[in-house]
């Protein structure tokens, strides 16, 4: 699978459903999961378990990523990032940049094997809000 550099709804990302390769090019640790990020609540329910009394609090989250049970995803509701998504159904997702270092716009041209650049270019933003989601309570942890 082919490695797509994009804007995401919240930085400039790797996208790929090829989570070695993702690993690979940021040099990570491969027991280290990547987060998945999709465009369709069905996909979503389909791939991962939402504790009931949070279904609604995801489906209307914006940049916010939740984690249930040590698996991190992301619903992408934005326009402009879900219909690249869509289109795959689901994606894993990371940050642009070597594992712990910072954004390099060279770093990024060299390791993509398609650059999808739209009217919002290619810029680092704020993170994501992140939430660990249990049976009964949740945690925020960024």
């Amino acid at each position: 699978m082919k490695v797509l550099l994009a804007q995401t709804d919240t930085t400039v990302g790797f996208l790929s459903q090829d989570a070695s390769r993702l690993g690979e090019i940021k040099m990570r640790e491969s027991d280290k999961p990547f987060l998945k990020v999709f465009a369709d609540f069905q996909t979503l329910k389909a791939h991962t378990r939402i504790p009931n009394t949070y279904k609604n609090w995801v489906r209307r989250a914006k940049k916010t990523t939740f984690i249930v049970k040590n698996q991190a995803f992301r619903y992408v509701s934005d326009p402009s990032h879900a219909g690249l998504i869509a289109s795959c159904g689901w994606f894993y997702s990371t940050s642009a940049n070597p594992s712990g270092g910072a954004y390099d716009r060279n770093f990024c041209l060299q390791n993509a094997d398609w650059i999808i650049e739209d009217d919002r270019g290619l810029s680092e933003l704020a993170p994501s809000s992140i939430f660990k989601l249990g049976h009964h309570r949740f945690l925020k942890l960024r």
